[in-house]
């Protein structure tokens, strides 16, 4: 018996979002030598996305249908419980988002599929799933054995999977939608655009990341200097924005976002573990510390040893001088 993956596919104005091709490449790993690995689309006039997914699945599983066109729980639901029933995948992906959120536990619930959600990976030895989750506020990282079952929905954190090409070429299979009759009793309205001036820091190439080796919020405005003379956004560890100094948008970290940029400096944080699961995914990472037995020395690719008040000026100042060359 083959032991398919299933990846659901998240997208939004028709674009897919990154979580996605997370969930594709891990679903890839899984599904070698026991399956095969599947995207399920759910949308409406869905050739451009389907073109965008080709190169990371073996199949496509399109159902098309107006009502589908923007996202509804209900409607997911309605499609996805027909469908796992009938399929029987083995495990089924999906991200650890608004989207995935909203429609998991209550999916899990009515087909009776065991559920384990906020993933930070998952594997599979003998037939037996393992995920990895973080327990007592993210102090812990524990490995869970999932009880045996004909299969299991797993929803995974966003960033904690590194997407890679996988050079696949999908077979498109068109899937009828069971959706019987209109909900009136959920619609979507509209989007709702971020205010202006508010920054996604897990769109940033560079983030800098501030903790409480600032001492004080009257510091912010030189490291705000700093990272917009880098091209980059500033973040923080939890500490800033315990003081109130930086709002929990901002924060990176276990009980706050992951970030994986191109290049990531960690200024004044001392690299408690809770803080390096939200970056340790960035290509570099440089970290500046007047402690040279700060654990965030051991993820560094480089590191400042240094008053970082002391430091970042300097830093500034050559900058500018490079720009001005």
């Amino acid at each position: 018996m083959t032991k398919d993956i299933f990846v659901i596919v998240e997208h939004r104005r028709g674009e897919v979002r990154d979580i996605t091709f997370e969930l594709l490449t891990k679903g890839y790993e899984l599904s070698r030598d026991r399956g095969k690995l599947l995207a399920v689309l759910l949308g409406f006039q869905n050739e451009k996305i389907i073109d965008k997914l080709k190169p990371f699945a073996e199949t496509i599983l399109n159902i098309d249908d107006e009502r589908l066109k923007e996202f509804n729980a209900e409607y997911y639901q309605i499609v996805l419980s027909n469908l796992l029933q009938e399929k029987k995948p083995f495990i089924t992906l999906l991200g650890q988002t608004a989207f995935g959120i909203d429609f998991a536990p209550s999916l899990s619930t009515a087909i009776d599929l065991p559920y384990s959600s906020d993933c930070l990976d998952l594997e599979i030895e003998n037939d037996t799933v393992f995920t990895e989750r973080q327990i007592y506020g993210g102090k812990i990282n524990s490995r869970i054995s999932l009880a045996e079952n004909w299969g299991y929905l797993v929803s995974v954190r966003p960033g904690s999977i590194a997407p890679r090409d996988v050079e696949l070429v999908a077979e498109v299979v068109d899937v009828s939608s069971p959706i019987k009759e209109d909900i009136d009793y959920r619609k979507f309205m509209q989007y709702v655009e971020a205010a202006k001036g508010e920054v996604d820091i897990t769109q940033s190439e560079v983030v800098i990341g501030i903790g409480r080796g600032i001492k004080e919020d009257k510091n912010l405005s030189m490291m705000e200097d700093f990272a917009k003379s880098i091209g980059g956004v500033l973040a923080c560890s939890r500490p800033v924005v315990d003081a109130g100094w930086l709002t929990k948008d901002r924060q990176v970290g276990s009980s706050g976002k992951t970030v994986k940029p191109k290049l990531y400096i960690a200024v004044g944080i001392s690299g408690a573990f809770q803080h390096v699961m939200g970056m340790k995914g960035a290509d570099t990472i440089v970290a500046i510390n007047k402690d040279p037995n700060a654990p965030i020395f051991t993820v560094a690719n480089y590191g400042i040893v240094g008053d970082l008040l002391q430091v970042i000026p300097k830093l500034n100042e050559k900058i500018t001088e490079l720009k001005g060359a």
